[in-house]
C-alpha cells in the first residue's frame, strides 16, 4: 500500500511561508484554504529539482501538460481527451473567466449551484457578467427543476458554471444528471463551463455518500451526450498540492473549438513553466502518490466523522464523495453571528464562513481535512472546548 503522505508534524508546517499558514497567528490552526498538509510527490520534486539544477526556468512551451492529462484521464475516467481541442491557461478560474468572456455578452447571466467556490462570485462579476443562483437540493445534488427554469429564463444568452466535483459539498455528479443537463443546456441555448479542478480527488469507497452515488466515480462533462458546445477546465492544482504553481487546461467540445481559439494566446502564456512541468510530471509519474492521498483522505474524513459524533455533535454534516473538504452545518450551535469568527477567535482554529458560498451558505464552515490525525483531533478538541 501506498504511504500516508497527511503526516507532517505541526512543528514543520509551521515553517512554510504560504497563505495557509501565513494568515494568522502562529498558534491557530489552520483548516480554511484549500492546501494540503503534504510534502511534493517525489515526480514532482524531482522534476522542480531538476529545473533548478539546469537553471530552467524560462517560458512554458510544448503539449507535454495536454498529453499527460489525456494520459490520465484515459487510465483513471476511461475519457479519451481531445487534444486538439485543448489548450494551456494560466489557472482554472483564469481559464473560467477567459471562456465566459467569449461565450457571453457582457452582462449575461451566469448559473451557479450555492454553496459553491466563493470565487465563482468574484470572478463572473469582474467578467461583467450577472450571477444567477439556483440552490443545490437539501442533499448537496443538482436541483435540476430549478436549473431548468432558470435556463428557461435565460434562455440564448447565458452560461451554466459548474462546479464538478461539487465544492464545498463534496458531491461527485453522476451521468445521469450531467446527461439532464446538457439536455436542459442544449434546449435552452445555455453554455455550459465546467470547473473539474478537483477530479483527480474522488475518494474510494464513496458511492452513494451524498444521496445517488457516482457508480464508476467522476464523469467528465464532455464525455456526456449532449456537451458538444461545452468547455471543461481541468488541472492537477489540486490532486497534487500544487496550486502555487500555476497551470490549467481548458477543453472544448466539438462545437466550442472556435470559441477556445478565439481565448488571445496570451492567456496561454500567463502559465508557469514550473507550473507546467510539475503538472506534467505529477500526472505522468504521480499516480501511486496520487492512491496514498486518496487512501489517507478516507482515513480523514473518518476520523472527523467520529470526532464530530463524539466532541460536536450538533454539527451536522453529509460526508462527501470527492475532495478533502467538509461542509460543516453549525446552525444548532446557537452562535451569535459567524460560527467561523467564533472558532477563530475562541478556539484558534481557521475555517471558511459559509456565507461565502452563496445563498444556503450562513451557518455552515467550510473544513479541510487534508492533514495530520494529530492536527485534525486537537482542531476538533479545541472547537468542541470553545463552546
Amino acid at each position: 500500500m501506498a504511504a500516508d503522505p497527511l503526516v507532517l508534524p505541526l512543528d514543520r508546517l509551521r515553517r512554510r511561508t504560504s497563505i495557509k499558514w501565513r494568515l494568522f497567528g502562529p498558534d491557530v490552526l489552520p483548516l480554511w484554504v484549500a492546501e494540503m498538509d503534504v510534502d511534493l510527490a517525489p515526480a514532482v520534486a524531482q522534476a522542480l529539482r531538476t529545473v533548478v539544477d539546469e537553471g530552467d526556468t524560462g517560458y512554458a512551451s510544448g503539449a507535454g501538460y495536454v498529453d499527460a492529462l489525456a494520459a490520465f484521464a484515459r487510465s483513471r475516467w476511461g475519457w479519451e481527451l481531445p487534444t486538439a481541442r485543448a489548450r494551456i491557461v494560466p489557472d482554472v478560474m483564469r481559464g473560467v473567466a477567459e471562456t465566459l468572456a467569449v461565450v457571453t455578452g457582457p452582462g449575461a447571466p451566469v448559473i451557479v449551484t450555492p454553496p459553491v467556490y466563493a470565487p465563482f462570485y468574484a470572478f463572473v462579476r469582474h467578467a461583467g457578467r450577472e450571477v444567477v443562483e439556483v440552490p443545490l437540493e437539501r442533499n448537496g445534488r443538482l436541483d435540476l427543476d430549478r436549473l431548468g427554469a432558470a435556463m428557461a429564463s435565460t434562455a440564448g444568452r447565458g452560461a451554466f458554471l459548474l462546479c464538478s466535483p461539487h465544492n464545498p459539498h463534496g458531491t461527485v455528479h453522476t451521468r445521469g444528471e450531467l446527461e439532464a443537463v446538457a439536455t436542459l443546456a442544449r434546449t435552452h441555448g445555455i453554455r455550459v463551463v465546467s470547473d473539474e479542478i478537483h477530479a483527480p480527488l474522488v475518494l474510494p469507497g464513496s458511492t452513494g455518500l451524498v444521496g445517488a452515488g457516482s457508480g464508476s466515480g467522476f464523469v467528465p462533462y464532455l464525455d456526456v451526450a449532449g456537451s458538444d458546445d461545452a468547455v471543461a477546465l481541468l488541472s492537477a492544482s489540486k490532486g497534487w498540492n500544487l496550486p502555487g504553481l500555476k497551470a490549467a487546461v481548458a477543453v472544448a467540445g466539438p462545437a466550442a473549438a472556435h470559441d477556445l481559439a478565439r481565448i488571445p494566446e496570451v492567456v496561454e502564456h500567463g502559465a508557469s513553466h514550473l507550473g507546467v512541468i510539475s503538472h506534467t510530471a505529477a500526472l505522468r509519474e504521480g499516480g501511486a502518490w496520487l492512491d496514498g492521498l486518496l487512501a489517507a483522505l478516507v482515513d480523514r474524513r473518518r476520523l472527523l466523522g467520529d470526532l464530530l459524533v463524539t466532541h460536536l455533535p450538533d454539527v451536522r454534516w453529509r460526508p462527501g464523495e470527492a475532495t478533502y473538504l467538509a461542509w460543516l452545518d453549525a446552525r444548532d450551535l446557537g452562535l451569535p453571528g459567524s460560527p467561523a469568527q467564533h472558532f477563530l477567535e475562541h478556539a484558534e482554529v481557521a475555517l471558511v464562513d459559509g456565507a461565502d458560498f452563496g445563498e444556503g451558505g450562513a451557518g455552515h464552515l467550510r473544513l479541510n481535512f487534508a492533514t495530520s490525525t494529530a492536527i485534525l483531533t486537537e482542531a476538533v478538541e479545541r472547537m468542541a472546548a470553545s463552546l
